[in-house]
């Protein structure tokens, strides 16, 4: 038996992912465990999971090997910290806490709180460990890899050539450190007024309400040579040497106050009776939403036409935090510029953990690829028995839908529930790895009422009225809803592109077409999910409409559930109407 053990922590979303004999057996994100949302402190919990789920010991790993260099990264640090003497003094003590009580004692840290010998841990690079997440886990044998983030130890985009055969990965070109996408839209993000690398995503999709008004402003601040290449104007940003502030009072010159963190958003055409002013503030946030979102898509687009240039392989794979940007990877996608897009659905830092354990499984222990990675649920899972015992130890009502009536039966009454209008919270096997609930860890709803979607972001899920939900849909009858472009086929099984329902499909699905006609799309095949398969399809029998509104097992601020008496207090504190555990349905106490 040959195992590896890959780690990502110390920044935000920390993870474990275990690779046995070739097998990824399992990968999990720590805040699974600690319910701390992006909880970045070593996976101690994932890890003992992951060794559990394989019946396997800390003695028993021939590599752990941890996601990035702490070192290079330190080194990056302090040297733009003097660079920008004296401003960068502000937050050096900090920054030197930080660095020199934990961070750069990485190897002892992981030897001491995972009992992992010292003399087995290795140290991939940030970028190579995305690289590897992208390519290692694709179908495609010959693939150009672009890797687009924050920043790692100093490149913030990279370029690769993946083949094959050893060395599998190659790097091509890379753009350092302080120009970098992902901080450009994290400071757009907290201008916007949501927290860093939390928030992207509510950019994305307040963008939607706006048009790109703002794009000659933005230009500014972002700079493309039109070549892949690109720079950011410095005298607008400060995350490079600030310790709290990512933005400057001149980027306020240039685009106007803030908006302030909780104010209501409230676009023009949204709210008749909202007070003008409001409304004047929130379409101008809007319209820069859209000038930073167009900004990106141009500057990504830009990057694979480069990568195309100097790779001749007809598919690009993707990974880091920019790569879950679901309407930039649709817009890439429809250019045609490669004719197959792969991106790793745990796009983000978490994600790193299982790019470092295939990094080491294949290039350093010389192992041959094997098919590429399918299903993303590596995740825990629980005894049926035991889900029984809890339910019962709780006194509340249920029922054993799957004993009683078969996996048909079930799917058939999840419909029937989804179809009278309830919403339900769906716990189903094994939990996803990666940041998008996939229909293991979901809260389900019937997508052809707009209200719908106003009453699960209002009463279940607490959160701001203008964010959009998703569908999950069958694969097979995709075309007929949406107008995918054929590069993105892949990317929307997991819930990673944007496409365009088609005009004459969107009052029919109300709940889940965003303001613009667009919506993130999971695209479902019996074969990823045989059980998830049959509830849509038993619920498109009943109604013609072949997808059901998908949306995250969480509330505001929480990880995803991943335990049965998480779901159980979830489902408790929220307005669902009904749980269904492993095939247990939870009903409501009659008062």
């Amino acid at each position: 038996m040959a195992a590896v053990l890959g780690i990502s922590a110390l920044y935000h979303d920390a993870a474990a992912a275990l690779i046995v004999d070739g097998e990824v057996v399992a990968a999990i994100q720590e805040e699974r465990f600690t319910r701390i949302k992006h909880d970045p402190s070593l996976p101690v919990r994932a890890t003992r999971w992951c060794l559990a789920q394989a019946g396997i010991g800390p003695d028993d790993l021939d590599h752990v090997v941890f996601y990035e260099k702490p070192l290079r990264k330190f080194e990056r640090i302090l040297h733009h910290t003097v660079a920008a003497f004296p401003r960068g003094i502000r937050g050096f003590p900090r920054t030197m806490r930080v660095w020199l009580g934990d961070k750069l004692w990485t190897r002892t840290l992981l030897a001491r709180e995972l009992r992992i010998p010292a003399d087995r841990i290795l140290f991939s690079e940030h970028h190579l460990s995305h690289a590897a997440s992208a390519l290692l886990c694709s179908p495609h044998r010959d693939a150009a890899v672009l890797t687009i983030d924050g920043v790692g130890e100093h490149a913030t985009t990279a370029l690769w050539r993946g083949s094959a055969a050893a060395p599998f990965i190659e790097p091509v070109a890379e753009i350092p450190f302080p120009h970098s996408l992902g901080l450009f839209y994290s400071a757009m993000t907290a201008y916007l007024g949501f927290a860093v690398n939390e928030g992207e995503y509510k950019v994305m999709g307040m963008a939607a309400y706006g048009q790109p008004r703002y794009r000659d402003r933005i230009d500014r601040l972002l700079r493309r040579d039109g070549r892949g290449g690109y720079e950011l104007d410095l005298d607008y940003f400060c995350f490079h040497w600030h310790p709290d502030r990512s933005y400057t009072d001149k980027l306020v010159d240039l685009l106007g106050p803030p908006r302030f963190p909780g104010t209501p958003f409230v676009p023009e055409g949204v709210d008749p009776d909202a007070p003008a002013d409001l409304v004047a503030d929130s379409q101008r946030y809007a319209d820069i939403a859209a000038s930073v979102q167009a900004a990106l898509e141009d500057a990504v687009v830009d990057l694979a036409r480069y990568a195309r240039q100097r790779i001749d392989a007809p598919a690009l794979c993707l990974a880091g935090g920019v790569a879950l940007n679901s309407v930039a990877n649709h817009r890439l996608a429809g250019e045609g510029i490669f004719d197959h897009l792969w991106i790793q659905p745990a796009a983000g830092d978490a994600g790193g953990a299982l790019g470092a354990a295939l990094w080491a499984w294949h290039c350093v222990l010389g192992h041959d690829r094997g098919p590429g990675l399918v299903r993303y649920d590596l995740g825990r899972d629980f005894d049926r028995p035991g889900t029984a015992e809890l339910l019962g130890d709780l006194q509340l009502p249920f029922e054993d839908v799957l004993e009683d009536a078969s996996e048909s039966g079930l799917a058939e009454r999840v419909a029937e529930d989804l179809a009278e209008g309830r919403v339900i919270g769906w716990f189903d096997g094994r939990c996803e790895y990666g940041p998008r609930a996939l229909g293991h860890r979901s809260i389900l709803a019937d997508p052809r009422s707009a209200a719908m979607k106003d009453r699960v972001n209002a009463r279940i899920k607490y959160r701001e009225r203008f964010r959009p939900f998703a569908p999950s849909i069958l694969d097979a009858q995709l075309d007929e809803w949406v107008e995918l472009a054929p590069a993105a086929r892949d990317p929307a099984r997991y819930m990673l592109a944007t496409p365009t329902v088609r005009a004459d499909r969107r009052q029919q699905a109300a709940a889940v077409v965003h303001v613009d006609g667009s919506s993130r799309v999971q695209a479902v095949r019996a074969e990823d999910h045989p059980r998830y398969h049959a509830v849509i399809s038993a619920f498109a029998a009943r109604t013609g409409v072949p997808m059901v509104l998908n949306t995250s097992f969480n509330l505001k601020g929480d990880p995803m559930v991943s335990s049965p008496a998480q779901a159980v207090a979830t489902f408790l504190g929220t307005d669902l109407d009904a749980l269904y555990v492993d095939g247990f349905r939870v009903g409501r106490s009659k008062r």
